[in-house]
């Protein structure tokens, strides 16, 4: 922020303040979007439209809504709204299949309110309605029109009514568990179901099943409870446009319910940002978890990376990036088995391959979550090496991402210093030897002189 945006006040829209009276809001407006600016990149032009006078407060009230809206339109947030057609809702089976991978159970079932299930046939008495599975079906499972009714005494509607995540470690012990045929719910024996929601809206649930004892790691589960989260948000503020939408388009509006529409807007924005950033740490724990790190591997990545990059004179903005990329430069290895990650003997062929290629898979992931699609490239080019020996592309010196560079330095370090389930770490002056007998060859010199600042400052 230059001086002279300094000198107006606590942030670039304090400037309002004295253009449009009598409106408490439009300041508290100006300093949440100011926040947007800085964390969530929203554009200078739009800064500029709200800082601008114009006389007919609908009008600029309209303005603003527009521009939110076009910003946090489907296309920009982790949202599967939209559907109008039955053959739509596939994407629910592939978020489903994702999150058995993820968590490493046997099944994964989605349900949503009916509010948010249309082009499906759903019963009207229905309070939650399947829209997706990770089972593969011979047949059209929605014609079945599974779900529940507000009167069924399933642990699945206790989880949506209460908004509390339940795990059941043995369905036998409880007479709370209804399975459903369709489902090969008589199969289960473990299980634990997680509402989506934000705060008290609640959008529906999702219910993961295991056919033999088990309990999910508590990273697994607060990485669960997190995605809830950020559905439930996401899917909130979708309902809230479509609100204000209808709103914008009404000739004789008052002012003061575009202002109600204005805030309610802001506030959900600015917890899609809570709930997007505690998604990147809950992923990257439960990747941690995963590979069988004994520390916080990727955190400690991500946190090196950002001192690396202050250390470097880098901006605020690529600084953000590069800290999310160092969370989930490992991010392909959440959806390989446990059991891939606990060997300690010699890898299979397929396995060795599975391993090499983690870093593509991961990419596929990010590339669906619209929000971290600008830490793609440093994470996709991470394993490269300065001698251009590197992998996927074999990019040589400064041809590979700045960020990308950052990353493989802390990754490396970091993982020298670390206990593994197979070795103990190294200390920080043998570590430091290595990486520096290799500057230039794997690494960027650059960064690594900067490592040794950070290091031994």
């Amino acid at each position: 922020m230059t001086e002279d945006k300094e000198e107006l006040g606590a942030s670039l829209f304090s400037r309002s303040l004295d253009l449009m009276e009598d409106d408490p809001l439009e300041e508290i407006f100006a300093l949440n979007l100011g926040d947007f600016i800085s964390e969530y990149l929203i554009s200078e032009d739009l800064a500029n439209k709200i800082g601008k006078d114009v006389k007919d407060k609908t009008t600029k009230l309209k303005s603003q809504l527009k521009e939110l809206i076009s910003i946090y339109s489907l296309d920009n947030t982790l949202c599967v709204l939209g559907f109008s057609s039955q053959d739509e809702y596939v994407v629910y089976n592939s978020i489903a299949k994702t999150l058995t991978q993820i968590l490493d159970v046997d099944a994964c079932h989605i349900y949503l309110t009916k509010d948010f299930t249309k082009g499906l046939n759903v019963d009207d008495n229905k309070a939650l309605a399947l829209v997706g599975s990770s089972i593969d079906f011979d047949e059209d499972i929605y014609a079945k029109k599974l779900g529940y009714t507000e009167d069924d005494k399933s642990i699945v509607l206790k989880a949506f009514k209460t908004l509390e995540k339940i795990q059941i470690k043995d369905v036998s012990q409880i007479d709370n568990f209804i399975p459903k045929y369709e489902l090969k719910e008589f199969d289960v024996k473990s299980l634990a179901v997680v509402p989506m929601h934000n705060n008290a809206y609640v959008v529906g649930v999702i219910v993961i099943e295991n056919y033999k004892e088990k309990t999910i790691k508590r990273a697994y589960m607060n990485l669960l409870e997190t995605i809830g989260r950020l559905f439930g948000t996401s899917m909130h503020l979708q309902k809230a446009i479509e609100k204000t939408e209808a709103l914008i388009a009404e000739d004789s509006i008052f002012a003061e319910e575009l202002q109600h529409a204005r805030a309610e807007l802001t506030a959900l924005i600015g917890d899609l940002g809570i709930q997007q950033q505690a998604f990147v740490e809950k992923l990257a724990k439960a990747v941690d978890e995963k590979g069988q790190y004994k520390v916080a591997h990727s955190q400690n990545t991500a946190d090196l990376s950002k001192k690396l990059c202050k250390q470097l004179g880098l901006n605020e903005k690529t600084t953000d990036l590069v800290y999310y990329a160092g969370l989930l430069q490992n991010i392909g290895k959440i959806t390989l088995p446990e059991s891939l990650f606990a060997n300690k003997g010699k890898l299979s062929k397929e396995e060795w391959e599975k391993l090499q290629n983690h870093p593509n898979v991961g990419v596929n992931l990010l590339m669906n979550i619209n929000f971290l699609s600008e830490v793609i490239p440093y994470i996709h080019y991470h394993k490269e090496r300065w001698d251009g020996g590197g992998e996927p592309e074999g990019l040589k010196g400064n041809s590979i991402p700045f960020g990308s560079r950052i990353i493989a330095v802390a990754d490396a370090y970091t993982a020298m210093t670390s206990d593994r389930s197979y070795r103990n770490a190294m200390d920080k002056d043998e570590a430091l030897r290595i990486i520096k007998e290799e500057a230039g060859i794997k690494w960027d010199p650059v960064v690594v002189n900067a490592l040794f600042e950070v290091v031994n400052g």
